[in-house]
């Protein structure tokens, strides 16, 4: 069970890489992170504590990512680093 249980969250930050946006960067290594966080905590019952972090993290990543949104203009980043806003 342990293992599992620090597989996800690192698979979910892989995965992280692959998303196309800031945004859903953001919430895959905040939800991800709180996962990790949650279950290392935790002592009595790890799964609970990963779902209360993935949670928290979740919404961690929300608030994140609601201030850097810019009147419906989402953040992203090219191939060379440069980031620019553009519709959602």
């Amino acid at each position: 069970m342990k293992p599992a249980l620090i597989a996800l969250p690192l698979c979910a930050l892989a995965l992280a890489g692959c998303m196309e946006t800031q945004e859903e960067r953001t919430l895959a290594t905040t939800t991800a992170g709180g996962a990790a966080l949650g279950a290392m905590i935790t002592d009595d019952d790890r799964g609970r504590g990963a779902a209360v972090g993935a949670a928290l993290g979740m919404a961690t990543g929300a608030i994140i990512n609601a201030n850097r949104n810019q009147n419906g203009q989402c953040l992203y980043r090219d191939r060379y680093g440069r980031e620019y806003y553009a519709p959602c």
